[in-house]
């Protein structure tokens, strides 16, 4: 039987597989439009986002949807989920062993969704989709295929926090990310000419 994003939400959330559904308040399992043709994916929760049971909402969630914006999308145009759905205990990087037991649950969305276009925020989404030896500072912006999909990765937005000198990188990681938009997604307008 092929899954449904209600039932694969319901499963999700009733999760036991690793150490941090003991301490989630709920589990982050995705947000934005389930036709969407981009796929954004981070790396876990952290404390807003495990509150409200939403991906981004925190101040690392307002630069990213300040970066959407820039490329003419917001969070109707995309779909936004993590490579964990639990929050890890003080904002730690996801382990392993929990990406292991949780990626089955990305999958699944992944092909219910069906993206042309995934981008990668941050250096742990890039090493679990892209490939695990991903090196952010040297390969974000560059352009990988997999199975028709294009995958990219950018620097995570709370890392655009602390280090404002990677922001010019960005955008030009965004502008070539919304060059690849017009010129194979044919469902997503974009609101900047």
């Amino acid at each position: 039987m092929a899954d449904t994003w209600e039932d694969l939400e319901r499963e999700c959330g009733q999760c036991r597989g690793c150490a941090l559904a003991e301490r989630r308040t709920q589990v982050v399992f995705g947000t934005g439009s389930r036709t969407a043709e981009i796929l954004l994916i981070g790396e876990g929760p952290g404390r807003n986002e495990d509150l409200q049971g939403i991906p981004f909402v925190g101040a690392a969630g307002q630069l990213l949807d300040e970066m959407l914006e820039m490329i003419g999308l917001d969070r109707t145009k995309v779909y936004i989920a993590n490579v964990v759905k639990c929050r890890p205990p003080g904002n730690r990087d996801p382990l392993n062993t929990e990406q292991a037991v949780c990626l089955p649950w990305l999958r699944r969305q992944t092909a219910l969704l069906r993206p042309k276009l995934i981008v990668c925020l941050g250096r742990i989404a890039a090493k679990a989709i892209i490939k695990e030896d991903f090196r952010i500072a040297a390969e974000h912006g560059q352009w990988f295929q997999r199975g028709g999909v294009y995958l990219t990765a950018i620097y995570h937005p709370a890392a655009l926090l602390r280090d404002l000198g990677k922001r010019p990188e960005t955008f030009e990681d965004l502008k070539a990310i919304q060059g690849k938009i017009r010129e194979i997604c044919s469902k997503t307008e974009l609101s900047v000419p």
